[in-house]
């Protein structure tokens, strides 16, 4: 037995050559492209090509291109999954994670809370989604004013040591709209400490630029109230906030089933953040992976371009030869 490192693995074998190598990784040795120890081995020579301990290999073939390479960046992170989901509302943390798990979603918002110090060992969200694998965006849910904001995620920081945080400031309680204000004043901080803060706003193009110019790494302007269900309630104000961002865009609250996920990414926005959508549906695993279908769905109508829309009937099929 040999010891490789291959694709940046150690791996241990008895293979002799690197033909025999490929065979064991159950890969055909015409459909791939092999490097051995820096140099490219011609592949009509694979079973000729001898290999020996110590021996570093890098093993690639061909993948599909389209929707998969469509990935979005927010503060040099880039991830694939447009779709964030919250971790609120949930029945318990086993439905949680299977809904997360269904959404094929790479970021989840978490609230901070108090540790239970009652019950110190009471099942905590990270023993079922490890962030680890996930990345946690701890926001700033209930707060009301900047300095409450602020603590809110030096804590955040000092426990898990997230730089990447969701801001949001409410107004009031009865509609929970954001206070700009106070949401200003938090975002300038924040940025001035080195958070990179993604930050909850109205639908109002000045705001979101506002927010962008005081350090926002991404805006998240709402579409309708947290928790309503109402859908995107003003598709111009979020294009207008989409055509004049240079950060990522995303509707964030008021979404309540698929086809409002579809809608926002429609619009051009670079993804879409829900809880309640999914936590409270009958069936929040089955909703969790419609909501993943819509927002891809949406970004490939978007990348698509749509048809004009016209004042009258157009055919479809041509009227000469009619018979």
């Amino acid at each position: 037995m040999i010891a490789l490192t291959v694709n940046g693995e150690t791996r241990r074998t008895a293979a002799a050559t690197i033909a025999e190598l490929v065979r064991e990784l159950e890969l055909d040795p015409a459909k791939v492209a092999v490097e051995h120890n820096g140099v490219i081995a011609p592949r009509s020579a694979l079973a000729e090509h001898a290999i020996a301990d110590g021996d570093t290999l890098e093993i690639v073939h061909f993948v599909g291109g389209g929707q998969g390479d469509d990935t979005w960046s927010v503060a040099g992170r880039t991830f694939r999954s447009r779709l964030i989901v919250g971790t609120g509302k949930y029945k318990d943390f086993e439905q949680n994670a299977a809904a997360l798990e269904a959404s094929g979603a790479e970021i989840v918002t978490v609230a901070v809370r108090r540790v239970n110090v009652s019950d110190p060992k009471a099942p905590m969200l990270t023993d079922y989604i490890d962030p680890k694998k996930v990345t946690y965006l701890p926001n700033t849910a209930g707060c009301f004013t900047a300095d409450e904001a602020i603590r809110t995620l030096r804590l955040a920081r000092e426990a898990g040591g997230w730089d990447l945080v969701k801001l949001e400031v409410l107004g009031e309680a009865r509609t929970l709209y954001p206070d700009m204000r106070e949401t200003l004043t938090a975002t300038e901080t924040l940025a001035k400490e080195g958070f990179l803060p993604m930050v909850y706003c109205v639908d109002d193009p000045i705001a979101a630029k506002q927010l962008e110019d005081a350090g926002a790494v991404a805006v998240m302007p709402l579409g309708a109230p947290i928790g309503s269900g109402l859908g995107i309630q003003n598709r111009v104000t979020i294009r207008l906030i989409k055509e004049g961002a240079n950060v990522p865009v995303l509707v964030d609250a008021g979404v309540g089933t698929a086809s409002d996920a579809a809608v926002a990414m429609e619009l051009g926005c670079d993804g879409v953040l829900m809880n309640t959508a999914i936590a409270e549906a009958k069936d929040p695993i089955r909703m969790a992976r419609a909501m993943k279908l819509a927002v891809e769905a949406g970004r490939d109508a978007y990348l698509a371009g749509r048809m004009a829309t016209r004042k009258y009937a157009d055919p479809s099929s041509p009227l000469a030869g009619l018979i």
